[in-house]
């Protein structure tokens, strides 16, 4: 595979973003990562972030959006609150325009930059029902960035269509298993690895985790029958 130039990597440090990290060093001769500090309950991620660019050898920028935590507070912005759900209703952990503001801001760096690719792990299967993790609002807001800077930027999201038994899956395919599984933080209470166990996030990516490794094994059995 021709590797494409430069691109911008939408990064929290967590299991989908660095999977859509590894799926871009795999793709572009040059990478960058973008962190966001809005002041996020589970801030630690933008320590994690950083260690995992450094390691991985990626230029690593962090914004400041502390904004968003005045606008919009919710129970990633203010650690008082409980992280809830009601039964059809979108999670109080949803932070409105975060995904809008973040891809907005990194098309901003990446065309300072000259990179016209940016790389978001949203998802619109196991997204909890946020608006701006569905691919509607990506297309919609790819052209709104493309106008607003007369500039051509493409928008990726390598894990639209994945669940999160696939992403693991991705992340196996890339080489970067035990590395996502080890060294990422996907934890709204701000712990490494497997997290704490019962915050919404931690449960999703668990569950997949087991879908995923469930089907390996059964993979293994029959090769080793057949």
């Amino acid at each position: 595979m021709k590797k494409k130039e430069k691109a911008v990597v939408i990064f929290s440090g967590g299991q989908d973003s660095t999977t859509c990290l590894f799926w871009a060093l795999e793709r572009y001769e040059e990478v960058v990562a973008v962190t966001f500090n809005y002041n996020q309950r589970h801030k630690q991620e933008i320590d994690v972030a950083a260690g995992i660019a450094i390691e991985l050898g990626v230029e690593h920028h962090v914004l400041d959006m502390s904004l968003l935590n005045q606008l919009a507070p919710n129970s990633l912005t203010r650690p008082d609150m409980e992280i809830e759900q009601e039964d059809g209703d979108v999670p109080n952990s949803f932070v409105d325009g975060r995904n809008l503001l973040f891809l907005s801001f990194g098309a901003i760096l990446a065309k300072q930059l000259g990179a016209r690719d940016l790389i978001t792990g949203v998802c619109e299967t196991d997204f909890s029902g946020y608006p701006d993790c569905r691919d509607v609002f990506i297309k919609s807001l790819n052209v709104t960035l493309n106008l607003s800077m007369d500039y051509n930027f493409v928008i990726h999201t390598p894990l639209m269509w994945l669940d999160k038994a696939e992403t693991w899956a991705l992340a196996d395919e890339l080489g970067a298993f035990d590395y996502v599984k080890e060294k990422t933080l996907t934890c709204y209470e701000g712990i490494v690895a497997e997290g704490c166990g019962t915050c919404p996030a931690c449960k999703l990516r668990q569950q997949g985790l087991d879908k995923y490794m469930s089907l390996r094994n059964q993979e293994k059995r029959i090769g080793e029958t057949s």
